[in-house]
This record gives C-alpha cells, structure tokens and sequence, in this order.
C-alpha cells in the first residue's frame, strides 16, 4: 500500500552534485517507513524562464490539493546571483492551488561579503526569508531557532531539524577498532572550499597533521569530496618531506565516503564553525567518528552532543594540539566516536530526520 503522498519541490540543479536533491532523496527513503511517499518535482525557471516555470506549476499544483509540499529553499536554487525575490510568488502559487507548505531553510542566514552589491543582496534575501516566513505553514530551519539571527520572536511555524549526511547509513562504522589493520592511522578531511578559504583550509590541515605525524610516526591523510583534487598538488607540496601518507579520492559514491570514513580514526572539519546543518561535519558522526572542528554562532546542541573536539583557529597550533590528543589516546578516541555513534541514532540518522518530519506533517493536518 502506498503512503500519503508528499511533493519536495527543487529549484535550479546544482552541479556536479546537487546536495538538496540528494537530501530529499534519503528523506524520501525514511520517510516511507513513517507512511509518506515522497516524489521531487522541480521548478523549472533556468530553462522555461519564469513566467512559462510559474504557469507550468500552477498546472500541477492543482493536482496536489490536500498534499504537503516541502519546498527546500536556498538563495541560489531560487536566483541565479542569490535574489531570490520570486520565491514568496511560488510559495503564493502553491496556497491557492490548496496544499499545505512547509519550506525546508537549507540557507537559514543571509549570504555575508563586504561590498555594497553583498549588502544589497544581503538585504533582498533577508526580506524573502522573512515573508517566507509569514506565507508558509511551517518553517523547517536545520539550526536551532534561536541561533537564527533575524528570528526575533519565537514562532509557532518554526520546527528544528538537524540536516543529515547524504549518505547511506554507516550501521557497521561503530564495530571497528580505533587502529587500522597496519596499525596506521588515518586523518579524513571531508571537502575542501574553493579559493582563499580553501587556501586556508589547507594550510591550517597540513600544518595539524605534519605535528601530529612528527610526534607518534606515520599518519595516513585522506582527502575526498568537493575541491579535494584541486587541492592535490599543494597538499603533495607541503607534505613531500613528512612522514604523511597522502591520499586524494576526490568525489565519490556514497557508499564509498561511508567506506573510506568509517576506517577513518577521526575527521577534521575547518570549512568554517560546527553546526547542525553542517552535512560534511555530520557525515563523520554518522560514521562514527570523532569530528575536531572549531565553534561558531550556529554551535549548539544536538551537534555539541557528538563526539565533538573544539579548537580555536585563533590560538597557533591548538588544531594540531586537539588532533594530537585524539590520536594519542586509543580510549578517549573511543569515547569520542561512541558519543558520535550515539547522537547519529538519536538525531542525525535519516530515520530520526524522518520521524520529525512525519510528526510536524501529522500534527497540522
């Protein structure tokens, strides 16, 4: 028997991965066990154009009537330069076609930069965020509510749910030893961000795991994901006189991130601050491992009950001082990735993502 039906409506395709539709895809999955059977549709505005994308969905919002739409919203999805004006119309369009709307805030802040186009942006954005808020029946924020700056008041459409990690679930990440089989440990940076930041990224990375390697002998780093092969020949440069095994695997399937993470010993995350909506992050957790990383606005509970080793990216060599600790203690790694195993069952599975949504989508029928 099929389940009630409900509609994840896209806007523009990401490329080379798109992130969100990955999301809604293992949402989709969990959320058949919960009696909901999920179906993606798109708003096709990058190759329709707007007006013939608007007409085209007002045509099949008619055949949701009574369904929930979860409409995921980040700024670019919806503008090609991040001004997403037309976004509250869509929102407008799928009301009077009589569903029920909940928008997914997969951006919960605005886009920050320091020229006047940046704060003109910064403003439009804001303005949809804020309308969206108002037009929607629920709004789902992958931060907790009060880490969200421009919510002033708490809201009863508000709904906090953590974003997961899209991959498979990693059941097995938690039986394994600390140690690999040749008794050498592996380091895991999960993506790399482009330009300055990446350079920082970077340096910051390598300069951790040449101290840490100069104390305890051979470490084995592994590089994947996104910018993971454009960091490749810097990364070779700053380890070539190191005792540091380097490998770089680039972008790979699902199941082989859950592979390479899970006979990982420990992931580091300096992409920017720890926080729930972090899915690079939380694919450590849910693979069982412990994750160093460095706290921000957005650093809050359920993250903070993870297996979390906070450093400050102020203090010289405090990444490199937190990474050591780690490595050198076989039980408190352990303890670490126990308490990353525990918080992916009770918050960041796709299972407790889904169950959070069927209870909002049961509630306000």
């Amino acid at each position: 028997m099929s389940g009630q039906r409900v509609i994840a409506l896209l806007g523009r395709r990401d490329a080379p991965t798109d992130a969100v539709e990955e999301y809604c895809r293992y949402l989709g999955e969990a959320l058949l066990k919960e009696g909901f059977e999920l179906m993606i549709e798109r708003v096709a505005w990058p190759e329709r154009g707007w007006a013939r994308a608007a007409r085209g969905l007002r045509r099949r919002a008619k055949g949701w009537r009574g369904a929930w739409v979860l409409v995921q919203y980040t700024a670019l999805a919806w503008s090609a330069r991040g001004f997403p004006l037309r976004f509250p119309r869509v929102l407008r369009t799928l009301k009077a076609a009589g569903v029920r709307v909940a928008v997914v805030f997969h951006d919960v802040e605005p886009y920050s930069g320091t020229r006047v186009i940046d704060g003109v942006r910064r403003r439009a954005q804001l303005h949809v965020m804020r309308k969206t808020l108002r037009i929607c029946d629920v709004a789902v924020f992958t931060v907790p509510m009060d880490k969200v700056s421009w919510i002033k008041r708490p809201s009863r459409k508000g709904c906090f749910i953590p974003a997961g990690a899209n991959l498979p679930t990693a059941s097995e990440a938690n039986s394994r030893k600390g140690v690999s089989m040749d008794g050498k440990l592996s380091v895991a940076v999960f993506g790399i961000t482009g330009g300055e930041s990446g350079r920082w990224e970077i340096e910051n990375i390598a300069e951790a795991v040449r101290f840490a390697a100069s104390r305890i002998g051979n470490l084995r780093l592994i590089v994947l994901g996104q910018n993971a092969q454009s960091a490749e020949a810097e990364l070779k440069k700053r380890f070539r006189d190191s005792r540091v095994e380097l490998h770089v695997l680039g972008v790979l399937p699902g199941e082989d991130v859950v592979r390479t993470l899970s006979v990982s010993d420990v992931l580091l995350f300096v992409r920017g601050p720890i926080s729930t909506r972090r899915s690079s992050a939380i694919a450590g957790i849910v693979c069982g491992l412990p994750v160093i990383a460095f706290e921000g606005p957005e650093t809050a509970a359920p993250i903070t009950e993870a297996g979390l080793v906070l450093f400050s990216p102020q203090r010289k060599g405090d990444l490199g001082d937190a990474l050591l600790r780690v490595l050198e203690d076989e039980h408190y790694r352990a303890s670490l990735a126990q308490r990353s195993w525990l918080a992916q069952r009770q918050y960041f599975s796709w299972h407790a993502i889904a169950v959070r949504h069927a209870e909002f989508m049961r509630r306000e029928k």
